[in-house]
């Protein structure tokens, strides 16, 4: 079952463009079908989108990436469906499902996009190629991997100037477990049975955890930001930060190692949301999950369903400088559970249709579309301004076009709970580490296990990786592999 790739001009001032595109963008590309209103263009208006989509016998997904109202896209993203075939066995064959690992990951660059090309290019081979890999300790093969990328890129000539960095969320699915490695503030959420379940936490400078590191490392933390500049405390690349020799990788001002969250997989879980922040600066998960599912009910496509939450998330115009303006890239792996695609769509709208899930969404107000919301379902330009404010009144899109006419701000609507509590043992738990950290002299990353810590305890101090191996950088594979422009 092939990749699909499509590219679409967004609606903007004085030009209406719709490209559908068959294939890898470096394929023969076809114009299906374009309107324009008017010659007049303007470069920084432009909002072109590019999506795919792909499937196996054990997942499906759906990708998009949007630049949005920046001048530059810096995002990068990777989706592997067959890891072991493409990077590890020499005949290349399928693996067999039950041993099959997927791999997906979102990359934001900040600075550039240089580093966010590389990793989007390179990650997932880099970790493939680890010894813990061919073991099958997929959790010590992720740590490896990302310090090797850090270390590949800097071995690398082409990137010895190099000043950009970039986040890393990234998740490797089997039919049994779900492995989420995260550096930075994009973020990983499982969609359980209607229900957000973060799979990492955001790295950010003022987490007493983060900032206990970059202390000890000779930096300090100045309006949220490491060393006065950096609104992140983990990312790949990023040199300037990482430049003290006594230190290990892990311990730097910024480190690339990531906290990973190794999770069972049971029936009840649905799909897998990778994003980077320009999707959660402007949704809670718990809404992300909601459009998504709202939208599998709906039967529409994955990609599809990640073009309309950018649709809604996007600014109606450049002016409010932040929130909603920002490059974008969603992805969403539907875990199919030896399900066919058709019965995977289904189960999930009986789901919906008989209300598993949470309540938020239900209720005066909203109405259900989902026999009339056809596959090509987008946004329109007034809709994407209404359902981006935020005054008392408004009017929120989910997935499906239906609308939920309420006289409550968001913060009343959503049910954030889940993620303030998350938030809140983040904090708690940064706060147990500094205190360890400062007892043992060992300020050093925490890895999140699923089921372990449980709240209140301490997680324990991951062993610095001792064989990582790194790779140098590769052409991108030809289409499983995407750089987000």
């Amino acid at each position: 079952m092939g990749d699909k790739t499509r590219m679409r001009g967004m609606t903007h001032r004085g030009l209406n463009a719709f490209f559908l595109l068959d294939g890898h963008p470096i394929a023969d590309r076809e114009l299906r079908q374009g309107r324009f209103s008017n010659l007049y263009f303007d470069f920084f208006d432009c909002n072109f989108l590019t999506s795919s989509e792909g499937e196996d016998e054990c997942v499906l997904y759906g990708v998009s990436a949007m630049q949005g109202w920046r001048i530059s896209m810096e995002d990068a993203h990777a989706a592997v469906l067959d890891l072991q075939a493409k990077y590890v066995d020499s005949d290349g064959k399928a693996t067999d499902p039950s041993k099959r690992l997927s791999f997906f990951g979102v990359y934001d660059g900040h600075g550039g996009d240089k580093v966010a090309l590389f990793a989007g290019e390179n990650v997932h081979k880099i970790v493939a190629k680890q010894d813990a890999f061919t073991k099958g300790d997929i959790e010590q093969a992720l740590k490896d991997g990302f310090l090797a990328t850090d270390r590949a890129i800097l071995e690398d000539p082409k990137y010895e100037e190099e000043v950009s960095g970039c986040t890393a969320s990234v998740g490797v699915i089997s039919r049994d477990k779900i492995w989420v490695a995260n550096a930075g503030d994009s973020r990983s959420v499982l969609g359980v049975k209607g229900r957000a379940k973060p799979l990492s936490f955001d790295h950010k400078p003022q987490n007493e955890g983060e900032k206990a590191r970059i202390s000890a490392a000779g930096g300090f933390v100045d309006f949220g930001r490491v060393n006065g500049n950096l609104a992140l405390s983990r990312a790949i690349g990023d040199f300037e930060f990482k430049k003290s020799p006594e230190l290990s990788p892990e311990q730097q001002i910024v480190t690339a190692y990531p906290d990973v969250t190794v999770h069972e997989v049971t029936d009840d879980d649905e799909f897998l949301v990778i994003a980077c922040d320009g999707i959660w600066d402007c949704q809670s998960s718990q809404a992300v999950v909601e459009f998504v599912r709202r939208g599998i009910a709906a039967k529409q496509d994955l990609h599809r369903i990640c073009e309309n939450m950018m649709d809604n998330c996007l600014a109606s115009n450049s002016e409010t400088g932040g929130v909603g303006c920002d490059n974008m890239t969603m992805i969403v792996i539907g875990l199919l559970h030896g399900k066919t695609k058709e019965e995977w769509y289904n189960m999930i709208a009986e789901r919906v249709a008989k209300g598993d899930g949470p309540s938020e969404f239900r209720g005066p107000g909203v109405r259900h579309q989902f026999d009339e919301s056809p596959d090509d379902y987008e946004l329109e330009q007034d809709n994407r301004a209404r359902g981006f404010s935020v005054r008392s009144g408004r009017i929120i899109l989910l997935g499906d076009g239906t609308e939920v006419m309420t006289d409550q701000n968001e913060e009343d609507l959503f049910d954030h709970a889940d993620e303030d509590k998350d938030l809140e043992n983040q904090v708690k738990r940064g706060t147990e580490d500094s205190t360890r950290n400062d007892r043992e002299g060992t300020p050093g990353p925490q890895v999140n296990r699923d089921d372990t810590p449980q709240s209140g305890d301490a997680p324990k101090i991951s062993e610095s990786p001792s064989s990582a191996t790194t790779e140098k950088s590769e052409e991108p594979a030809a289409a499983e592999t995407n750089k987000s422009s």
